[in-house]
């Protein structure tokens, strides 16, 4: 609460005991000495409890609900494993316990026994597809413990990464599990322009993307539009969720006579989470720094691309989210060579000569080891039904960089 929130409580506070001192003066004087000392006490008390009742009040209420990489899950649940339970009915509430989610996020967990594996799906799922875009970079996708906590405090190119992602995961996960069976309150796609019943029955089944979409929104719930973070954070969620929609792609299967294409049968599916991985990969490195603007016109604040000139992106001009597919950023990046809150840095990562080995090092120069590995080659298909393979010893180089 700022200075003038709690002057203008100060005020009515004292307004408030003026008056209620005013109404029971005169009471006040008709009581013997120790009566008006206990009516001093309560009037003491209903003041204190009138303030902490106002200032509770004037308290901002949440305005987000966060979930996954950006939430507060210990990432320390995964990989996903869930023991048995002596009540199978009631089982997916352990798991839903054992995510860190607000009232209404658990609520919609429980409701649905397939809720819980699928959001636990989702976070694994998002933390390994980070890890791997970024397997080559300074910033590997740190995730452990302060490391992605400090990202998260931050405006970075990262963080909007980590929101994306996160979204992304679980619109995929959802619409998965909806087509896959595991879910009690969705099914197959329900698509108008496409004949689902026949699908089913011919095995082609629909990623339901509408229904998933429904509960990821309501799942993250609304958020803010006064502060710049929070609209930022919002248009990073909702890129994330509008990639996975672009992705989509419709596959038809023919079935007739001797293959011909009397019957056709179309559904509706999501493309693989690497595809989706590498398109927000893409979209980070074009990640556009933004700046808060005021609008003359309304007085309202604005999202607006860092130039100097500070011109709006493309949009109304009372839109406070740009109507753009890029990721958004408010501030640079550390550049992550050393050990800070916000990274390991980079010294003894590993790198591959003649390819990343000068950007990941930060010019620091890598060490050369020699070692010999022993694999699988040479390997055949012996009827029937197994790979023979000779084993081959080789020796390879390793490069790490130095400290």
């Amino acid at each position: 609460m700022g200075g003038a929130q709690m002057s203008s409580l100060y005020k009515k506070c004292r307004t408030y005991n003026k008056g209620f001192y005013t109404a029971t003066q005169e009471k006040r004087n008709d009581l013997p000495w120790s009566r008006s000392k206990m009516l001093d006490g309560h009037l003491l008390l209903g003041w204190l409890s009138f303030t902490v009742i106002v200032y509770l009040f004037n308290l901002p209420g949440p305005t987000t609900a966060y979930f996954g990489l950006t939430g507060n899950e210990p990432l320390s649940i995964l990989p996903l494993s869930s023991q048995p339970e002596e009540n199978v009915g009631r089982a997916h509430y352990k798991l839903c316990d054992r995510l860190k989610l607000e009232k209404k996020q658990r609520r919609m967990c429980r409701r649905d026994p397939g809720v819980a594996e699928t959001l636990m799906e989702a976070i694994s799922m998002s933390a390994l597809e980070c890890q791997y875009q970024f397997r080559f970079e300074r910033w590997n996708c740190s995730l452990e413990g302060r490391y992605r906590a400090n990202i998260l405090k931050r405006g970075f190119k990262e963080t909007a990464f980590l929101y994306a992602v996160s979204s992304a995961g679980l619109t995929h996960a959802m619409a998965k599990a909806c087509s896959a069976g595991r879910m009690e309150r969705c099914t197959c796609d329900e698509a108008p322009d496409l004949e689902n019943r026949k699908a089913w029955q011919w095995g082609g089944c629909g990623d339901n993307l509408k229904y998933s979409n429904k509960f990821v929104k309501d799942f993250l719930g609304k958020r803010s539009n006064k502060d710049l973070r929070a609209r930022v954070d919002m248009h990073n969620t909702n890129v994330g969720m509008k990639v996975i929609k672009a992705g989509v792609e419709t596959t038809c299967k023919c079935h007739g006579v001797s293959g011909s294409c009397t019957v056709q049968t179309c559904w509706r599916q999501l493309s693989p989470f690497h595809e989706i991985g590498k398109q927000l990969k893409q979209r980070y490195e074009a990640s556009l720094k933004v700046g808060s603007s005021t609008n003359e016109a309304t007085g309202e604040g604005e999202i607006s691309q860092a130039r100097p000139q500070q011109q709006p992106l493309p949009g109304p001009s009372n839109d406070p989210i740009p109507r753009t597919m890029d990721l958004l950023h408010i501030e640079d990046s550390p550049s992550f060579c050393r050990p800070s809150k916000y990274s390991p840095g980079t010294s003894a990562r590993k790198c591959y000569k003649d390819k990343n080995c000068d950007a990941i090092c930060c010019g620091r120069g890598h060490n050369t080891q020699s070692r010999v590995v022993t694999r699988p080659c040479q390997c055949q298909v012996r009827w029937c039904c197994y790979v023979e393979c000779k084993q081959c010893t080789q020796r390879e180089e390793v490069y790490t960089c130095k400290g």
